[in-house]
């Protein structure tokens, strides 16, 4: 029989929760996600497991942005989780830099996206030009 998806995030997070996350670990969750063809699963077990710290207070979330955010952003960024998460008691941010983001800052959580970049501003106005009834 088949284990979901969400029930191994879920046995990794609680697991995590309590004692930490060692590179065995990590082998041993790789290894089985290779022998039972479910690689290509991973990056959702990823989404699973952060839901789950959230739910315990520990709020983890990706800042994509052209160049590194400042103490400002940064703390924008947090007063921003607290809204979503307002019980975290650990909000950790991780800065992915991708020059095509040109400005502004993409926030990714565990089941949602806020996007702030120019981009998604131009795309907007782009689609209320478009969509404008004279």
């Amino acid at each position: 029989m088949k284990v979901s998806r969400v029930r191994i995030a879920d046995v990794i997070a609680e697991d995590s929760l309590k004692k930490g996350f060692s590179q065995s670990e990590a082998r041993s969750i790789a290894a089985y996600l290779m022998t039972n063809r479910r690689t290509a699963e991973l990056d959702s077990i990823l989404r699973d497991i952060r839901g789950v710290w959230a739910e315990h207070g520990f709020v983890e979330v990706t800042a994509t942005c052209a160049h590194g955010l400042s103490e400002k952003v940064q703390q924008d960024i947090i007063a921003e989780v607290r809204k979503l998460y307002p019980d975290a008691k650990q909000i950790v941010i991780v800065e992915k830099h991708d020059p095509s983001i040109v400005g502004g800052v993409r926030i990714e959580f565990a089941n949602r996206q806020l996007d702030l970049s120019v981009q998604a501003e131009l795309n907007k106005f782009k689609t209320l030009a478009v969509n404008r009834k004279d």
